[in-house]
Parts: structure tokens; C-alpha cells; sequence
């Protein structure tokens, strides 16, 4: 059976739905991929089905109308399809009220925002979809969607304008409150986007500017949070998983792991849904937490992502059972990355490590290299600068960092006459050319680290200005290059400064 040859979603409502129908509209999220419907839209199924509320979900994308009509079509339902060697299970959350396209759709994006209805408004759209710059943390003033949120009030076409110009539009219609929550892998997310948004609101006309901060100020709250889930991308092996074990056709399944979790501050200015019921966890140890997933996990992971590329594994699960890979995995995070993080109360290290590579070991799931290993200019910039920092200043080379720096190079922008395979060359980044134009005038890996990393500031200013791990990840790109990722995992492992590590504990 096929998802062609059998009825669609919507024809087995009565049979897979816990209530009648979706709550009432009160949370405008944006960003409405693969992430946000196997989290915060399970979450907020639970809590509806727990605790009742008008908790609904408009969904936004970004450009892409593919899920919004897809959605359309099947009722606003979809199944998340829990995916573990034991096994498949099967949900079917029922609490998005309507999807629609942001880029379509520019000023029905601002009224949702500004609804009195809406009390909270949520993000999922990464680290690139906040248009910063990352060397100074403010917005992106020489990106040309930002100039044009800036000038054309009415047809915003980023998240920090559409949130501007949705309050905008609270301000001048009613005094209702509402929550800005960030969902995304950034340092401090809640203070991040507090931070844009008022810097935004601040370059407006001074008038129009002054009115805007002050009921920012007034009438908003920017809780910060951490999510957890690893969640593929769907294919049509699980459109026909759906379809052979469910018997309907589901245009936009949504594979995860069952792994789940979402820390979370609680500021919600105008309510919140009860998150507990599914199993959010609300804490004033949200930062520690999230050095937990942006180092221990996402850091690591990148690390599996490139090396595995690099040896031609084309899932994270190949990547992680290759012997080498998987002690260059341990070492960076319990050497390297650990000894910067502030353990929230109560975690059990060890035992968050051994479930992170179980994770990471999970076949069923197929997380694939190229996808983990896209958008690293972005993403290296949170994990890689504090911790390799604070190694540099305490007299020790992180090495498997630089070494993780290395192999992205060489997924990415290789050297000329170097060849990372097809896993790297399926990565996405929006650096990519720039630094493929850099690869090709560099005659050596301390060429291109010093071009990626020193010039241009890869990895942020304070690295930049370290000629020791520019110089070391210079070195590993070249090992790469003509010796592999396996000889460049042994240097690492014999040159590494730091054999044991300390756990700084929260005060």
C-alpha cells in the first residue's frame, strides 16, 4: 500500500482525533516546518487536550506555501511519526486553526500578530532567520529585506519586522498584551529578540519610534526557552509508513525521535497554555540548560555531521558508528565543550551524555549528515567562540574544535583539488560562495582559515584576532586534504592539552 492508493488524512478524523475541534486561535507561530509541528504544536495538543483553552495555532510560513496547503487540504491535521529501532508510533495533533504564507500573505501577517485574540507569538525560523549580524549581534542593516521592513510598513518580509509592525498595529487597535518567544538555537533567545525588536522599533522615525518602544515595553515579554528534538526532514518513506501502518495518505508526515524537551522561562505576560501536561519543563535555569544543547549537543553533533561527511556517511547513525568518530565525538564533549557549561541542578552528566548518543545511534531515524551539517556559518558562531575561548585562556588548544572548524572548511569551501563527497556537497549555507571564492584563492588550509576565520570573521572577532587557532585549524584542513579525516582525528587525539574535565556547577 502506497500513499497514492489509499483514502486521505481527513477521511480518518473520527477515528484518530481526541477532540472535535481545534481550539480557538491564540498563538500566531512563525516559521510552520518540520520542527514546530513535532514540538511546540505537540506540546500545545497536550495542554489543550489536559486543560482546555483557546490555545489554537495560525501558522505562518515563511515562503514556501507547500505545508500551509497541504494543510489546508487535510483539514489542518498531519501525523508526527515517533521513529526508534523498536518501532513507529503515530499522532496526530489537531490544534493549527489556519496556515498561510508569509511572503503572499505580508499584511494578514501583521492583523494576525495584532489581534487581540493572539496572546503569544512564536518562532521557529533559525539562527539565519533573524537577519543579525553576528559580529555585532545587532540587525543585519546591509540586508536588503531589512531596509525594506524598515521603509514599507504595510509588506514586512522578515520576523523581527513582522513582529514590529504586528505590535505596531496592537498599539493603535487595543492594549492587549502578548508574549514574543523565541524557539530557536540562539545564546539567550528570549533577550536576543528583545533586543532586535527594540533595535528595529528604534530606527524607525523618531516619533513613530518613541510611541513603538514604549508600549514594547509596556504591553510584551520575551521569555527565553531551550527545545530538543531531532526531527528529519519528511521523504516518501514516511508518507508510505504512514500510509501502509496508518491506511491514509498524509501529504506532510512529520518524522521525530521520541526523545522530547522544552525548558522554558515562565514570563507570559498575557498566559500560557498548560505546557506541563506534555512535558515542559519551566525553570529560571534556562541558560544552563541551553549550553547543554547548544554545546554538548549541537556542538558535537556538527562535529559528527562534517567528519562523517568527510568519511562518506550519509546518516548521522553511520557517521557515529565509525569507532574514530565516535571518540572524537566524546572527547570534544567532555574535554571541550563541557568544562564551559554551567550543569543545571539536578542533571546527571553522564547519563545526559550516554542519551545523547544513543540519540545519536538511533538508525531508524536516518538523521542525514548534509542536513545537520547546512547553515554552519550560522550555527558554529553559537557553539564554537565561548568554550574554545575560554580553553585558549587557560593556556590549552581545543583541538577538536579547531578540528570541527577544518572539516567544515573542507565540506564546504575545499581546497582546490580536494574533493569532500557528495554528503558535503548536498549542505546548505548561506556563506557558501563567499567562502568557495576564498577556498579558490588560497593555496593552503592556513590560507583559507586565515581568510574564513581572520578576514572575514567566521567564528566572530575574539577568535579572529587568535593566530593559534587559526593556525591550528589550518593545519587540520590540510591533513584533511591529503591524509583524510581519519588522520586528522589521530593528530587531534595525540596533541589534545586537555585530558580531563572539570564540571562547573551552578552556583
Amino acid at each position: 500500500m502506497t500513499a497514492n492508493s489509499t483514502p486521505p488524512l481527513s477521511a480518518a478524523i473520527p477515528g484518530i482525533l481526541r477532540r472535535p475541534a481545534a481550539p480557538a486561535p491564540g498563538i500566531v507561530h512563525l516559521g510552520l516546518g518540520n520542527f514546530h509541528r513535532a514540538h511546540q504544536a505537540v506540546y500545545t495538543d497536550a495542554a489543550v487536550t489536559t486543560n482546555g483553552g483557546d490555545w489554537g495555532i495560525i501558522g505562518v510560513s515563511s515562503r514556501s506555501s507547500a505545508v500551509p496547503d497541504a494543510m489546508h487540504s487535510q483539514d489542518m491535521l498531519y501525523t508526527v511519526v515517533e521513529i526508534s529501532p523498536e518501532g513507529s508510533t503515530f499522532t496526530v495533533p489537531r490544534v493549527h486553526t489556519d496556515a498561510f504564507t508569509a511572503a503572499g500573505n505580508p499584511g494578514r501577517v501583521i492583523t494576525s500578530i495584532g489581534d487581540a485574540a493572539t496572546r503569544i507569538v512564536s518562532l521557529t525560523v533559525t539562527e539565519n532567520g533573524y537577519n543579525y549580524s553576528p559580529a555585532t549581534g545587532s540587525l543585519n542593516l546591509q540586508d536588503p529585506a531589512i531596509r525594506h521592513d524598515l521603509e514599507h510598513g504595510t509588506t514586512p518580509r522578515t520576523p523581527i519586522g513582522q513582529i514590529v509592525r504586528g505590535l505596531q498595529h496592537r498599539a493603535r487597535t487595543h492594549a492587549e498584551p502578548v508574549t514574543i518567544m523565541s524557539c530557536d538555537n540562539l545564546a539567550d533567545n528570549g533577550h536576543h529578540t528583545q533586543r532586535l525588536v527594540r533595535e528595529f522599533a528604534s530606527l524607525l522615525p523618531a516619533a513613530e519610534a518613541a510611541e513603538t518602544l514604549a508600549w514594547i515595553d509596556t504591553h510584551t515579554s520575551f521569555p527565553s526557552s531551550m527545545v530538543d528534538r531531532i526531527v528529519p526532514a519528511t521523504t516518501d518513506h514516511y508518507r508510505n509508513l504512514v500510509a501502509t501502518q496508518r491506511g491514509y495518505a498524509d501529504r506532510i508526515p512529520v518524522p521525530a525521535e521520541p526523545f522530547t524537551m522544552w525548558i522554558v522561562e515562565d514570563n507570559f505576560i498575557a498566559g500560557r497554555p498548560a505546557w506541563e501536561a506534555g512535558g515542559a519543563v519551566f525553570s529560571d535555569e534556562v541558560a544552563g540548560y541551553e549550553q547543554l544543547k547548544v554545546r554538548l549537543l549541537n556542538g558535537t553533533h556538527s562535529l559528527i555531521a562534517y567528519l562523517g561527511a568527510l568519511s562518506g556517511a550519509v546518516t548521522i547513525p553511520d557517521s557515529v558508528a565509525q569507532t574514530h568518530i565516535e571518540l572524537a565525538a566524546r572527547h570534544i564533549l567532555r574535554n571541550e565543550y563541557l568544562p564551559s557549561v554551567q550543569v543545571p541542578d539536578g542533571v546527571d552528566v553522564d547519563a545526559y551524555e550516554e542519551q545523547l548518543f544513543s540519540r545519536w545511534r538511533n538508525t531508524a531515524l536516518g538523521h542525514r549528515t548534509s542536513q545537520v551539517g547546512s547553515d554552519g556559518s550560522v550555527k558554529l558562531r553559537q557553539r564554537i567562540p565561548l568554550p574554545a575561548l575560554q580553553m585558549l585562556d587557560d593556556g590549552a588548544m581545543p583541538q577538536f574544535m579547531a578540528l570541527t572548524a577544518a572539516a567544515y572548511l573542507s565540506c564546504v569551501a575545499p581546497l582546490t583539488g580536494f574533493t569532500p563527497g557528495p554528503q558535503a556537497d548536498a549542505m546548505e549555507d548561506p556563506a557558501r560562495a563567499l567562502m568557495a571564492g576564498l577556498a579558490e584563492q588560497s593555496r593552503s588550509g592556513h590560507e583559507l582559515a586565515r581568510k574564513v576565520l581572520g578576514d572575514h570573521h567566521l567564528l566572530g572577532e575574539a577568535l579572529a584576532g587568535r593566530d593559534d587557532f587559526i593556525g591550528r585549524t589550518g593545519q587540520y584542513i590540510d591533513i584533511i586534504r591529503s591524509a583524510g579525516p581519519l588522520a586528522a582525528i589521530a593528530e587531534a587525539s595525540t596533541t589534545s592539552e586537555r585530558p580531563h574535565a572539570t564540571i562547573r556547577s551552578t552556583p
